[in-house]
C-alpha cells in the first residue's frame, strides 16, 4: 500500500499504514491468542489443585513411585503458591489499567484520523446506513443506561419479617451427576435460620450414574427429617426432577436450589420475606454470586458479571415488579401461583420438541402471565459454581442465550395484551430492550466486522473505547457493592466475550430450536439398582424410617 506524498516522515502514519497492511492476521490470530492467554493465566492456579485430584487416581504399580515424587513436587510447589497468585493477580490488574490508558490515548492521538474515517464512510453506499443504525444502537443503550441507573438508584430489598410470620417453605434441589456438592447444599440448606417446623428440604437425585445418591443419603442420615430425598429411576431433565419434589412438597412457597450452590444462614428467611409482606407477589429472584471464585480468572470474571446482572439488571427490573427470570440457582415461588400452571410448564415444547432448557425462564413467563408480580431481593445471597473452562463457558452461555430467546419470543404473545389491571409499561420495555438485543445485535456485530477488515485502526479504537464504557458501568456497580479491586476485571471480561464469545449471539439464534443441556452426560441410566431405598418422605408423625415406597417408573407425572 502506498504512503501519501509527504507523510513518510509522519511516524504516525507509517505506524497506521503497517497495521492496516497486517490487518488480515490480526483478525485471524487475536480470536485465537485470547483464549489461549487465558488458559495459560488458569495454569499456576489450577496446579495447586492437581495434587488433590490425585489422591482419587488409581494407577499402576509401575507409575506409582512417579506419582508419590510428583505428588510431593506439588505439594511443595503449591505452598508457595498464595504468593505467587497474589503477585500475578497485582501484575494482571496493573496490566489491565496500563492498557486501558494506551488505547484512550491512541483514541486521542487519532482522534482526527478518525474523522478521516468518518468522512470516507459518509462516501460510501452503505456508510451512511451504518452510521444511522450505530447511533440509534448507541442512543437506545444511553436511554437504557439512564433509565436503569435511576431505578437501581431507587432500589432497596425488603426487610425480613419476623419468625412467626414467615410462611411454610419446601426447598427442591434437583441433582444430577453432582457429587459431593450436593451433600453441601444439603448441609449449607440444614443450617438456614428458618424456623424448623416450616421448613422442608426435598433433594431430587434425577438418575444420576455416580455417587450423587450416596451423597444425598448420607446427609439425609446425618440430618434426619430435615430432609426428604427421593431417587428417579432414569434422567428426564432438570425440569421433570424438579416437578417430582414440587409434588412432594408441603409448604406455602416452592423455593429451587440448585445441586451446585450453597446458601447462607439468612438467606431462605430474607427471599420468603417478599411474599409474607405482599400477597400480590407471585416469586422472588435470590442473588447469585460464585463459589468457586478461585479455580481460575474465568470465574473471578463471572462473579463480575453476576453482579451486575443480579444487582444492576434485576434490580432495576423489580422497582416495576416484572424481574424476567427467577435462576434456577435460587429462587422461590408461591404454591397458588405456580400450581395452575405446573402441567403447561412440564409439557412445554418449542417447535414440537420438549423444552428442557430454560425452566427458570418458563415458570417466570406463566407466572407474570398470571398476574403476580416478580420481586429481586438482594439480600437472599446463593453462591454456585461455574466453568472454569472456556469450553464448559461456551455451553452454558450458549444454553442461557438459547433460552433468552425462546422464552422472549413466549412473552411476545402476552405481554402486549391487556392480562392485568396496573401497568404494564416495565415489562414491556423490558421485554422491546431483549427483543431489539436479539435482532439488532448479529447485525450489528457482523457489521463491526466488516469495518474491522476495513479500517482495522480507526474502528478498532472505536470498538476498544466502546468496551472500555460498558465495562465501566460493570465495574463501577461491581465496585459499589463488593468494594474490591477484582472490578477491573470487567475490563478483562468485556474484551474477552468480544474476541471470544461473540459468535453465541448469532449462532444460538440459528439454533433456538436445539433443546440439549451441553453441560450434562448424554448417557441416560435407565434402571437404578442401588440397595438404599428409593424414596424418604415425611407423614403426619414425621418421618418414618421404615417405610418405602419406589417412585412410578413410567412417568413422573405419577408421583
Amino acid at each position: 500500500m502506498k504512503i501519501p506524498a509527504g507523510s513518510t516522515g509522519d511516524g504516525c502514519s507509517v505506524i497506521f499504514f503497517g497495521i492496516k497492511k497486517i490487518k488480515t492476521a490480526c483478525i485471524v490470530t487475536i480470536p485465537v491468542f485470547l483464549p489461549v492467554a487465558c488458559r495459560l493465566l488458569c495454569l499456576l492456579n489450577r496446579i495447586k489443585y492437581m495434587s488433590v485430584s490425585l489422591n482419587n487416581v488409581q494407577v499402576s504399580s509401575v507409575l506409582s513411585r512417579f506419582t508419590v515424587n510428583f505428588r510431593q513436587y506439588l505439594n511443595t510447589l503449591s505452598q508457595a503458591l498464595p504468593a505467587k497468585e497474589k503477585q500475578l493477580d497485582i501484575i494482571i490488574k496493573i496490566l489491565i489499567c496500563a492498557a486501558m490508558a494506551g488505547i484512550i490515548a491512541a483514541d486521542i492521538i487519532y482522534m482526527e484520523h478518525l474523522g478521516e474515517v468518518r468522512e470516507e464512510l459518509m462516501e460510501i453506499s452503505y456508510g451512511l446506513a451504518f452510521m444511522l443504525f450505530a447511533l440509534f444502537f448507541l442512543s437506545i443503550s444511553i436511554l437504557e443506561l439512564i433509565w436503569r441507573s435511576y431505578l437501581v438508584w431507587k432500589y432497596r430489598p425488603v426487610s425480613p419479617c419476623s419468625h412467626d410470620k414467615l410462611l411454610s417453605c419446601s426447598v427442591v434441589v434437583p441433582a444430577f451427576n453432582e457429587g459431593r456438592q450436593v451433600y453441601m447444599t444439603l448441609k449449607s440448606l440444614a443450617a438456614s435460620n428458618y424456623p424448623s417446623g416450616k421448613l422442608q428440604i426435598i433433594a431430587v437425585d434425577d438418575g444420576s450414574s455416580d455417587d450423587t445418591w450416596d451423597w444425598i443419603y448420607k446427609a439425609k442420615q446425618e440430618l434426619g427429617r430435615k430432609v426428604t430425598a427421593l431417587k428417579l429411576p432414569c434422567n428426564k431433565g432438570k425440569r421433570h426432577a424438579l416437578y417430582a419434589g414440587f409434588q412432594q412438597s408441603r409448604g406455602e412457597v416452592f423455593v429451587t436450589v440448585d445441586s451446585d450452590s450453597e446458601v447462607k444462614p439468612e438467606t431462605i428467611h430474607n427471599l420468603i420475606s417478599p411474599m409474607v409482606k405482599n400477597f400480590r407477589v407471585g416469586a422472588v429472584s435470590g442473588n447469585i454470586r460464585v463459589l468457586n471464585h478461585d479455580k481460575g480468572i474465568i470465574p473471578r470474571m463471572l462473579d463480575v458479571l453476576f453482579v451486575f446482572s443480579f444487582d444492576f439488571i434485576r434490580a432495576s427490573q423489580s422497582m416495576v415488579n416484572m424481574v424476567m427470570c427467577t435462576p434456577g440457582a435460587l429462587a422461590a415461588y408461591r404454591k397458588d401461583a405456580i400450581m395452575p400452571v405446573l402441567q403447561e410448564w412440564l409439557n412445554q415444547t418449542f417447535f414440537g420438541r420438549p423444552s428442557n432448557i430454560g425452566e427458570d425462564r418458563a415458570i417466570t413467563n406463566l407466572i407474570i402471565r398470571e398476574g403476580y408480580d416478580v420481586l429481586y431481593q438482594r439480600n437472599a445471597v446463593a453462591y454456585t459454581n461455574v466453568p472454569t473452562g472456556y469450553i464448559g463457558l461456551c455451553k452454558m452461555f450458549l444454553r442461557w442465550a438459547r433460552s433468552h430467546i425462546r422464552e422472549s419470543i413466549a412473552m411476545s404473545g402476552f405481554a402486549f395484551k391487556k392480562f392485568r389491571n396496573d401497568s404494564l409499561a416495565g415489562l414491556r420495555i423490558n421485554l422491546i430492550l431483549h427483543l431489539l438485543g436479539i435482532i439488532l445485535s448479529p447485525f450489528f456485530l457482523l457489521a463491526m466486522i466488516a469495518c474491522l477488515y476495513w479500517q482495522p485502526l480507526g474502528f478498532g479504537l472505536c470498538v476498544m473505547v466502546g468496551i472500555i464504557i460498558t465495562s465501566t458501568v460493570t465495574g463501577i456497580v461491581y465496585t459499589k457493592q463488593c468494594r474490591n479491586s477484582d472490578a477491573l476485571l470487567s475490563y478483562l471480561y468485556g474484551l474477552f466475550v468480544f474476541v471470544s464469545l461473540s459468535w453465541i449471539s448469532i449462532y444460538s439464534l440459528a439454533t433456538m430450536h436445539h433443546s440439549g443441556w451441553l453441560t450434562r452426560s448424554n448417557s441416560i441410566k435407565k434402571e437404578t439398582s442401588s440397595t438404599i431405598p428409593h424414596r424418604f418422605y415425611f407423614d403426619s408423625d414425621g418421618f418414618d424410617s421404615g417405610k418405602e415406597f419406589p417412585l412410578q417408573r413410567s412417568s413422573h407425572a405419577n408421583l
